[in-house]
């Protein structure tokens, strides 16, 4: 996984998260994706205490809008969400 080095770190301060498959490829292929997604989401955000305060999910890319409360949440809850993620095939391009 990339990890931009230049990324802000701040907790406590809302952060505008996108997110696209690799090329821009389809990351989403129905409903129970989404819904698989959410779900994990909602975990990770719970799991390294961080405040989804909303959310757009694209075939193709999410926008997040997330306030970490620790250190490193966001990093962490994404290399969470990966991790899961790449265990379903629709998402290996995620």
């Amino acid at each position: 996984m990339y990890v931009n080095s230049s990324r802000f770190d701040i907790p406590s301060q809302p952060q505008h998260i996108i997110q696209r498959g690799n090329n821009r490829s389809i990351i989403f292929a129905g409903e129970e994706d989404y819904q698989f997604y959410l779900k994990k989401l909602g975990d990770v955000c719970q799991k390294f205490q961080c405040d989804l305060h909303a959310y757009v999910l694209m075939t193709n890319h999410v926008h997040l809008l997330i306030t970490p409360h620790l250190k490193g949440g966001i990093g962490i809850s994404y290399q969470d969400i990966n991790g899961v993620r790449l265990d379903r095939s629709v998402f290996v391009a995620f």
